[in-house]
């Protein structure tokens, strides 16, 4: 059962992290980039502590008492997302919606290099074309000829590029988190994983504003409403990560995870009215035969 599950939980996850960065990437102009970063974290911890109180009541699981090694793992994971996401939202602010997501993207190459090192995660032949491929195909998006493919300079790139590196490094810190704490059932692990990074990820932030901007602190409560909307969504693809990551390798979720881009592209052409060139065309076909192929291996 759990073979095929990591797919929907993938899908889903994608689903509400694209709704999620949107609604970010609308924050920073109230918020700046580190304020609208820790919202996705202060206001998603509640929903993360709901979470796991149902998972807990629902299956009588006791709280899980992690070892050492758990707290490298969950440290290099939260650390790692804080930096990604500031970092996604820096980029957004300086390139087009699509081509930031597209940039940051580049991720399963990276996720599948990390794991093979860190975590001992393997490839087949047939997962390793489909990550090429896929990856190749939101490259071809993102780059585009003549002006467009420099607009905003080579600053937005390599951020994007780096958010993608950083995700990658988190992806792999939560999912080695979750498997340290060798629990036969994978929802109480992924769930309280989810938890403990949300809640020290929160207080950081929270510690890092109030220090030095306390007045971001009271802007982001005065930004309450759509603060929470953003908050639960990022929880929500938070829990769903988590579980694919608990079933799956971080590659593949992550190679999957590009039908990301797919969503990023709907809302650029229908609610941002963005059209889509030949060339994005083509990139969202090698992402759907890419992830195919995945799907495929597995």
């Amino acid at each position: 059962m759990t073979g095929s599950l990591w797919i929907v939980f993938t899908i889903i996850a994608a689903a509400a992290q694209t709704a999620r960065n949107a609604m970010q990437r609308e924050l920073t102009t109230t918020l700046g980039t580190v304020g609208a970063t820790h919202v996705r974290f202060l206001f998603g911890a509640p929903f993360g502590l709901l979470f796991l109180a149902g998972v807990l009541l629902a299956t009588g699981a006791p709280l899980p008492r992690p070892g050492l090694i758990y707290w490298p793992w969950i440290l290099d994971g939260m650390l790692a997302q804080i930096a990604a996401t500031a970092l996604m939202l820096a980029a957004m602010n300086e390139r087009s919606f699509v081509a930031t997501i597209a940039y940051i993207k580049t991720e399963p190459v990276q996720v599948a290099l990390f794991g093979m090192v860190l975590l001992g995660d393997t490839l087949t032949p047939m997962m390793t074309v489909a990550i090429l491929i896929a990856t190749a195909g939101v490259i071809v998006m993102a780059l585009k000829p003549g002006a467009a493919a420099t607009a905003g300079g080579i600053k937005p790139t390599l951020m994007g590029l780096a958010s993608g590196a950083m995700f990658g490094l988190s992806a792999i810190g939560y999912r080695g988190a979750i498997l340290s704490l060798g629990l036969d059932d994978y929802v109480v692990a992924a769930t309280y994983t989810l938890v403990v990074g949300l809640v020290l990820q929160a207080a950081l932030l929270t510690l890092y504003l109030w220090l030095r901007d306390p007045a971001a602190l009271i802007a982001i409560f005065r930004a309450w409403r759509p603060s929470i909307v953003a908050g639960f969504l990022g929880a929500l693809a938070s829990q769903f990560w988590f579980l694919a990551f608990a079933v799956a390798t971080a590659a593949s979720v992550r190679t999957l995870a590009l039908v990301e881009v797919l969503f990023a592209q709907a809302i650029s052409r229908f609610v941002l009215k963005q059209p889509t060139s030949s060339r994005e065309a083509l990139g969202i076909l090698m992402i759907v035969v890419g992830v195919v192929l995945l799907i495929w291996a597995h």
